[in-house]
């Protein structure tokens, strides 16, 4: 966590707690995913610091410390692209990378269709464009299979009842089960997850993205082309998403590339940080994406 400071960073409607790596308005935005927080860019904002960037990481809402609205609706795509727009105008942005993973990749693939605000580039991981996934899912039962928790996820109170149990112990074992290098998930990093996930009322909002926007996952509404420079990373070892999700996406994106780690589970950015970095700063340089001088 070296270089890295926590504050509250209050927007209309919600105030996030962020964390955030150097200073200026080039801003590189960090979205995470479901179970985690902002502690899982933990690598990657100090690197993208010394790139240039004012790198921040914020509790996406209802997470962590950020403020976590009780109706259900409020977890809606539009509200979540939303905050991302949000945050972005809080800290005065002049020039916006957006980096994400899992739910917060989707997050970031719906902001750059609906070029909410301009982006300078894109950086998703391990969730693919919902185009594609929705192609993949209507044809392969064995990613329908791997996706169950979805459906699970609809049900009222049990799934609460069931990854909180025990201190949250099913939390913990999300990152330690799926992972390949066990190391990287050490029992603080596993309790620091399992806590966040014990604060009243996080489970329910957690879990809400996933009911508010089944709709949204399953929709086959026609997709605008990302004209933003887009950079995917993808663990090989992805227990829950297939590697055909990286594939076919000259329909859908104007400028991709795909980095592929072999031998990394979902957790990519968290388990290979080193080999994440290095791949984010080499398309960075080679697109000649970066502050402003």
């Amino acid at each position: 966590m070296t270089g890295i400071t926590t504050r509250l960073l209050p927007t209309p409607g919600l105030t996030f707690a962020i964390d955030e790596a150097g200073d200026g308005p080039d801003i590189a935005l960090c979205l995470h995913g479901f179970p985690e927080n902002r502690y899982s860019w933990r690598h990657q904002l100090p690197f993208l610091a010394g790139l240039g960037w004012h790198a921040v990481a914020p509790d996406l809402r209802g997470y962590g410390g950020t403020t976590r609205p009780a109706d259900r609706q409020a977890y809606r795509m539009p509200h979540l692209v939303s905050d991302v727009a949000a945050i972005f105008d809080a800290l005065g942005a002049r020039r916006r990378l957006l980096v994400a993973h899992d739910w917060g990749a989707l997050i970031a693939w719906q902001f750059a269709i609906a070029q909410t605000r301009k982006l300078d580039g894109l950086i998703v991981m391990n969730v693919p464009h919902p185009a594609v996934f929705r192609r993949v899912w209507r044809r392969s039962p064995r990613q329908v299979a791997r996706s169950w928790y979805v459906l699970f996820f609809q049900l009222p109170v049990l799934p609460e009842l069931m990854l909180g149990a025990a201190g949250a112990r099913a939390v913990g074992r999300a990152f330690s089960a799926m992972a390949v290098d066990k190391a990287a998930f050490p029992e603080d990093v596993l309790a620091h997850y399992r806590d966040s996930a014990g604060k009243p009322g996080a489970l329910t909002a957690m879990i809400n993205y996933y009911r508010a926007n089944l709709v949204f996952l399953a929709s086959r509404a026609a997709t605008p082309v990302v004209r933003t420079p887009t950079l995917m990373v993808w663990g090989e070892q992805d227990t829950a998403l297939g590697l055909e999700l990286t594939e076919g996406y000259g329909r859908y994106v104007d400028d991709f590339t795909l980095r592929r780690l072999p031998g990394v589970s979902h957790w990519v950015q968290q388990e290979a940080p080193g080999r994440v970095n290095a791949a984010m700063g080499d398309w960075l340089s080679a697109n000649r994406i970066g502050p402003e001088t």
